[in-house]
């Protein structure tokens, strides 16, 4: 069988508009465009009546041509203006109605295009900010079933605990299932009170307020809690600051920091290394980290930003959204975080502060 090809799309013309047959009866409707026509003719009479009078026949043939052909003119601009006044408006019907957006090729002057042209790209914008209220709804929808999914599993745990400990008389078991929600129950704070912060930030509702820190006392801030962590798990600190001076929202940056450090301890085995140092240049200041832990997967290195996105070197209680909610902190302050790894032996990450907005 012949296939003969498709005829291939194409996008409307804003000025793909033939005129109706009805268009030229409705302009004679238009109290504009018959006031037009009525002062041209009227115009047109006085002036032939003045011009026999005093000029004669001739002169009247003359006024009348001129007259007519005049107001023919003004006539049929005025009737293409509004000819393109309406076009807008279809225009505008299409874009409420939310079909294709056509594309404005006119490149005339004048009051009417630089109006259509004008619509067009609100028109434009409109609908970039419509696409992303989709996504963002979408986004949404997957959050809440992320969320769902992490409360789902220490909920369920807890309502197990809960069960055995009514039929549960051993006082050592009993403490034991009670230390399991409890931890259970610290899991879910976190996550609550971490999900909270990323909304307040994706909310635009916190004002970060920037103060000047030394590298130096942000980092010792940033490492106390872990202190008694990593000297139990045999975890050796190495820390080589510079004296510079930050200037960032200080206790929402330590949360940062504390994400990122947390991160790497858990993603090592004891006896592991951390190493933290701070540069300088004349573009940005910057804290690096870096770690001796199993490292992140080449496939998984582009997603580890992003929000419950778990690798395969994850934990079995890994959430992850610490990363997620580091990178909306320094990116809300012109910053940004780097990261390069290697399987088997570490990752680093680089978190910059820039000097000037880029």
């Amino acid at each position: 069988m012949d296939h003969k090809p498709r005829p291939q799309e194409t996008k409307p013309c804003l000025m793909d508009h033939k005129p109706r047959p009805q268009e030229t009866k409705n302009m004679l409707k238009n109290k504009d465009f018959r006031n037009l026509i009525l002062l041209g003719f009227a115009g047109t009479l006085i002036f032939s009546l003045c011009a026999y009078i005093f000029a004669g026949i001739k002169a009247v043939f003359l006024i009348l041509i001129f007259g007519v052909a005049l107001t023919a003119y003004f006539a049929h601009i005025t009737k293409k203006r509004y000819e393109a006044l309406e076009r807008l408006n279809d225009y505008l019907t299409l874009v409420l109605a939310g079909g294709t957006l056509p594309e404005t090729e006119e490149q005339e002057e004048g009051e009417v295009s630089i109006l259509r042209t004008n619509i067009y790209k609100a028109a434009s914008i409109l609908s970039f900010q419509n696409e992303l209220l989709k996504k963002d709804k979408v986004r949404l929808a997957d959050a809440i079933a992320d969320i769902s999914h992490q409360l789902k599993t220490p909920l369920t745990s807890m309502m197990v605990m809960n069960d055995l400990l009514k039929s549960e008389d051993d006082p050592a078991k009993r403490e034991e299932f009670l230390a399991t929600q409890s931890n259970q129950l610290d899991r879910m704070n976190w996550l609550v009170q971490t999900l909270l912060k990323l909304s307040k930030l994706d909310a635009g509702t916190i004002e970060l307020k920037k103060e000047a820190i030394t590298a130096k006392d942000l980092i010792e801030s940033a490492l106390k809690p872990f202190e008694i962590q990593m000297e139990l798990k045999d975890i050796e600190t190495k820390v080589e600051s510079t004296d510079i001076t930050l200037n960032c929202d200080i206790n929402w940056t330590l949360e940062a920091i504390r994400n990122i450090i947390k991160n790497c301890f858990e993603h090592m085995e004891a006896g592991g290394r951390l190493e933290i140092e701070t540069s300088d240049t004349n573009l940005f200041s910057q804290i690096k980290i870096k770690d001796t832990g199993c490292g992140i997967a080449k496939e998984d290195l582009p997603h580890i930003f992003k929000r419950f996105y778990k690798g395969k070197n994850s934990g079995k209680d890994s959430v992850g959204i610490g990363l997620a909610l580091s990178k909306a902190i320094m990116e809300d302050q012109h910053g940004e975080i780097r990261v390069s790894s290697t399987e088997g032996v570490g990752t680093t990450f680089e978190i910059r502060f820039y000097k000037t907005i880029i």
